[in-house]
């Protein structure tokens, strides 16, 4: 993509002003309440926008809308969990009772809320360190999108591209805490709501209206590539076939995964604390689904889309269209070289092995070998579309609303991970008193972001080719989040009779369990971690393409909730006083 001068000039408007909005919460953190909960006070329109920018990074933007460009609008159903399960049930059935829960018991973050409700300083200790672990996997993902884009923009090496974007989060977020980053994530979460409000419309009149593009979309499943089909795939309409090694990964990661793993992200729940009353989350619920419903459904539907418009100006699908080089789509569209009769083999097509051609072969000369297929890049898929069929000003603003919607998250998880350090695992689970918490947690969130660099700058190194880099960390924290802390989380909010011993049990367990998947089984983390490789030798233990695809959530969140019945069963009861707290103004607690 060429950078314009109003491409740069867009992006230094933008990042000035995301500077003022977090020098106003600077200016108004004060306490520790007001750097951890933003002071429990916050409106609803900035909670409801600050959750969703939160929510949503350049994963469901750009990746997810790469994956809906391959397995279709099957990926909706992503949309309808997010704004069913994480919003409505999120904010209704768990954020009225965690944010009544937590102001009655003084909590600040979500493990302290867990760690408080089960009267176990372990708890709170391991669940802070889990997060602080694995959450800059997750941050590392976003940052390496931020930096990319970065790069492009100005030009410079990846490096200080990556320095850079986490030194503008990280200034915001250090200082001005929770207030800072619910600011600048409502600012961003606008911009994010206008550019992809635009992409919709446009995307629409470039395909002759809302009809005649869907039509044209599940006409196109004559060109499904032999590949696909045997994936599963039956046009970019309809479902995967059942079962089918597509399907899995549609359903039980992508849809699932990410769908019910969102109920348990620390960094979202926390979010429920800073309101001052239920009204304020009631008011928020529409405006959240309705902010989801504009970034999941419009990246989902757009992305399914760019088959008809890669088609119809190149013969290609959209994933083919990212094996080409910008040299070949730039001729094919200046007419020097003719678009191609049939869409290009797809690239999910497996690789053959180079040729030797040995035929009249000169003794003594090295054989001619085939150069490898190009490989196809779902994650540039609306990058590229963006660039091919939308004017200059619209990409400038979608542009930047890549990059608000990796800052939003950004800073969120540096917030997540520095009180995870500071705050949950130093002072509370290792039950060491600071003089000055406020400090205390700005030094821990230091220490987040360094991490955070840290794997963002070593991730493209560790995973061969970079590629599928957001996917696997957003999975993987997703997944293992919803393994170690849903039945907990449900336990708290909803029973008396879940135990400390029972809590501890399925955090431990749920954990494990999602990590062993996730390390031997599941092959898309398995294969990027190496460990099986390293000890079997081969990417995988699964012995049939379902084991292999079965996301880790659906083995370790039964086992988890398992656990946390049958121990607490069979251990000591919480104490009735000490319920009667966790409880009070609370009503159907069992």
């Amino acid at each position: 993509m060429e950078i314009s001068l109003l491409m740069i000039i867009t992006v230094v408007i933008y990042l000035i002003a995301t500077a003022i909005f977090g020098y106003i919460g600077y200016k108004q953190t004060t306490t520790s309440s007001d750097f951890l909960v933003a002071g429990r006070k916050q409106h609803p329109v900035i909670m409801a926008l600050s959750y969703g920018a939160t929510f949503i990074s350049t994963s469901a933007i750009v990746g997810f809308g790469g994956a809906a460009a391959t397995m279709g609008m099957g990926m909706l159903w992503l949309t309808f969990l997010n704004i069913f399960v994480g919003i409505f049930i999120a904010f209704v059935y768990f954020g009225k009772r965690t944010r009544k829960m937590g102001h009655s018991l003084d909590a600040h973050t979500f493990p302290e809320l867990m760690g408080r409700r089960y009267e176990s300083r372990f708890i709170q200790g391991a669940s802070g360190l889990l997060i602080f672990l694995f959450m800059p996997l997750y941050a590392g993902a976003v940052m390496i999108g931020g930096a990319v884009f970065l790069q492009q923009v100005f030009g410079i090496n990846y490096e200080v591209a990556l320095l850079f974007f986490a030194a503008i989060t990280a200034v915001y977020v250090v200082f001005g805490g929770m207030k800072g980053v619910m600011y600048t994530d409502a600012f961003q979460g606008a911009i994010m709501f206008i550019g992809m409000s635009l992409l919709l419309v446009f995307t629409y009149v470039k395909l002759g209206g809302v009809i005649m593009a869907h039509e044209k979309l599940t006409a196109l499943a004559v060109l499904v590539p032999d590949a696909m089909k045997a994936g599963g795939h039956q046009g970019w309409t309809s479902m995967p076939k059942f079962a089918s090694p597509m399907w899995m990964s549609l359903v039980t990661t992508l849809v699932m995964g990410v769908g019910l793993g969102v109920l348990a992200q620390p960094q979202l729940s926390v979010r429920f604390m800073t309101v001052k009353s239920n009204k304020e989350l009631n008011r928020a619920v529409i405006i959240g689904g309705i902010f989801i419903l504009m970034m999941t459904g419009v990246a989902f539907t757009a992305g399914a889309l760019t088959n008809v418009y890669f088609v119809e100006k190149y013969k290609m699908i959209s994933l083919d269209v990212t094996k080409a080089t910008p040299a070949e789509l730039k001729a094919i569209e200046e007419g020097i070289a003719p678009a191609k009769e049939e869409p290009k083999k797809s690239a999910l097509a497996p690789v053959k092995p180079a040729v030797v051609t040995a035929a009249k072969q000169v003794p003594g000369e090295v054989a001619a070998v085939k150069p490898p297929a190009p490989k196809a890049k779902p994650d540039n898929i609306i990058p590229i579309y963006i660039a091919k069929a939308m004017p200059e000003w619209f990409t400038a603003l979608f542009m930047i609303t890549l990059l608000a919607a990796a800052m939003s998250t950004l800073s969120s998880q540096f917030h997540t991970m520095g009180t995870a350090l500071s705050r949950d695992f130093y002072e509370k689970g290792l039950n060491i008193t600071s003089k000055n918490t406020l400090l205390l947690n700005k030094v821990g969130t230091g220490i987040g972001i360094v991490f955070a660099i840290v794997v963002a700058w070593l991730l493209p190194k560790a995973i061969e080719g970079g590629s599928n880099i957001i996917a696997i960390g957003t999975s993987l924290f997703f997944g293992l989040c919803a393994a170690a802390f849903i039945p907990m989380y449900i336990g708290a909010l909803y029973s008396k009779l879940v135990t400390k011993t029972a809590a501890i049990a399925s955090f431990l367990i749920g954990s494990l369990t999602s990590l062993f998947w996730m390390t031997f089984f599941h092959t898309k983390e398995s294969a990027a971690l190496k460990i099986c490789k390293f000890i079997f030798n081969k990417d995988t233990l699964a012995t049939s393409p379902v084991m292999a695809t079965l996301d880790p959530i659906v083995v370790a969140l039964p086992v988890s909730f398992l656990v946390i019945i049958v121990v607490s069963f069979i251990t000591k009861k919480t104490e009735e006083k000490h319920l009667e707290k966790c409880f009070e103004g609370i009503k159907g607690g069992n």
